[in-house]
């Protein structure tokens, strides 16, 4: 059965930039190993096809595709992290960077503003400082095999939880509707995401707020 917009699927991956091979992006633990990168419990991830849960290109790719098979898809800079953008090359005194305890030197990449950044140059106290992302501008390549279907409501729900809210709550479904236990103050990002899983789930989600769960207890060491 072909995919098509809208299926929920279980993928595993590997990205790599297309100039130079370097693998950027995996949830294949074999692939991050060889690359040495650091990847969080790497397992396959759950999606809705063509509602931009991967890179726009990536995405695209998977319509009319078949579950248990493997493929690979070249994605220009444009479809995948964007181009270049001049206007993100930004001057900034250096004594910013020294009020945090940073002494900025070329090639550094820093986290700033919730953004990795690359130090352009270092100079006349004022630091030139590139804030597109590390991506833009670069063909990427994806390798990827289409593990299954994913059929269950509740695996359709935690995939797009975990995708929009960065996060899972403990949810019941309550007819038609889907209600997530929530903190207080959490209800905001139901309230938020409410339009989006109607869109790709078709079904209405609200909130409850429950009591904030208490931290297991550690158990004692032998």
């Amino acid at each position: 059965m072909s995919l098509k917009k809208g299926d929920f699927i279980e993928i595993e991956f590997t990205g790599r930039v297309k100039e130079n091979n370097d693998v950027f992006d995996t949830n294949i633990k074999k692939d991050a190993d060889e690359a040495g990168l650091e990847v969080k419990d790497p397992k396959p991830f759950a999606l809705s096809v063509g509602n931009l849960m991967l890179p726009k290109g990536f995405d695209a790719d998977l319509e009319g595709k078949e579950p248990g098979k493997s493929y690979t898809v070249d994605v220009k800079c444009e479809d995948a992290f964007g181009k270049r953008d001049k206007t993100l090359i930004k001057m900034i005194p250096t004594k910013l960077f020294h009020e945090q305890q940073i002494d900025p030197q070329r090639g550094m990449v820093l986290a700033l503003d919730d953004r990795l950044v690359k130090i352009l140059s270092n100079s006349g106290g004022r630091t030139l400082v590139d804030f597109n992302t590390p991506l833009a501008g670069k063909d990427v390549v994806y390798s990827y095999k289409i593990l299954k279907m994913v059929e269950k409501l509740e695996e359709k729900v935690n995939a797009l939880q975990e995708f929009l809210f960065k996060k899972k709550f403990d949810f019941k479904e309550d007819g038609k509707k889907i209600v997530f236990e929530v903190e207080k103050g959490m209800d905001q990002y139901i309230k938020m995401f409410a339009p989006k899983f109607k869109e790709i789930l078709g079904v209405e989600i609200d909130s409850k707020i429950v009591a904030a769960k208490k931290k297991e207890e550690k158990k004692d060491s032998d």
